[in-house]
């Protein structure tokens, strides 16, 4: 059996994680600066400090990467800074709800552009360099639980993710066995803007029908991003890698459990109201 007792070391490898400014970006950043990589974040606005660990500090550009020359020009900046690009986490994206009988178009062209575009213009970018240094690379997906269980409000992000989805698996179709593509369903996460997210609880309800009983941290995405990248899975291609502690309880069963006039001998402990992520 091989010795894998180094696989989650990324000592010499460059890493191009975007929108890693901040929140989930920053952690999936920090964790592999704290694994030795050489790490890049980009955004579109230069942030107060830059994520770091083990001594290390991400390099940064700023770009717009809705623009296929941004996006480009990003992946050739980390590759000319550290000589190679091993790893791309695709991690910018997001969106506020919006009403889809009356939402502008300008506002779904944005959506679709940030959270499908982009990550296709800059995988494809990120592929030409990959492909031809030993070793090849790997592209991380960020999606969400909406590709999956859209909920209102989120017509145009939930399309874009679900676009993300079948980008993933159209991508690790064609271009292993060099580079690998794979995808992270992340669920609810536990960030600086929860509150906004999933309610003034920060999240507190929306923890109570998930099965693991909280939401993510961003550390839980940023773990399985290395485990994504590194030997270990050097034949996982292709995978939606569920990051979402168990999905969640289905309405039914919860309303059904909801003390009420024929059922309030139930626990009270089983009357979380229901949110989506």
């Amino acid at each position: 059996m091989n010795d894998q007792s180094h696989a989650m070391d990324f000592t010499g490898r460059a890493v191009l994680v975007t929108g890693g400014t901040r929140g989930l970006g920053a952690a999936i950043a920090r964790a592999f600066l704290a694994s030795g990589a050489d790490v890049l974040v980009c955004g579109r606005s230069t942030p107060a400090a830059l994520p770091s660990a083990g001594g290390h500090e991400a390099a940064f550009r700023a770009a717009d990467l809705r623009d296929p020359m941004a996006a480009a020009d990003v992946v050739a900046a980390t590759a000319e800074r550290f000589g190679r690009l091993d790893v791309l986490v695709n991690n910018a994206g997001g969106s506020p709800d919006a009403d889809a009988a009356t939402v502008s178009p300008r506002f779904v062209e944005k959506v679709v552009a940030l959270n499908l575009l982009a990550p296709f213009y800059t995988a494809q970018a990120a592929n030409l360099v990959m492909r031809e240094q030993p070793g090849g690379g790997s592209v991380i997906n960020i999606g969400s639980v909406s590709a999956h269980t859209p909920q209102p409000g989120t017509a145009a992000y939930s399309a874009a993710k679900a676009g993300l989805l079948g980008l993933t698996r159209a991508l690790a179709l064609e271009w292993a066995p060099r580079v690998r593509i794979n995808h992270i369903t992340a669920g609810p996460i536990r960030t600086e803007n929860a509150a906004a997210l999933y309610g003034e609880d920060d999240g507190d309800a929306v923890a109570g029908v998930v099965p693991m009983g909280r939401l993510a941290e961003p550390d839980d995405v940023a773990r399985a991003c290395l485990w994504l990248a590194c030997d270990l899975s050097s034949y996982v291609n292709g995978a939606d890698l569920a990051v979402h502690g168990g999905g969640e309880v289905p309405a039914r069963y919860t309303v059904a459990r909801r003390p009420g006039p024929l059922n309030g001998h139930l626990d009270s402990n089983n009357t979380h109201p229901l949110s989506s992520s």
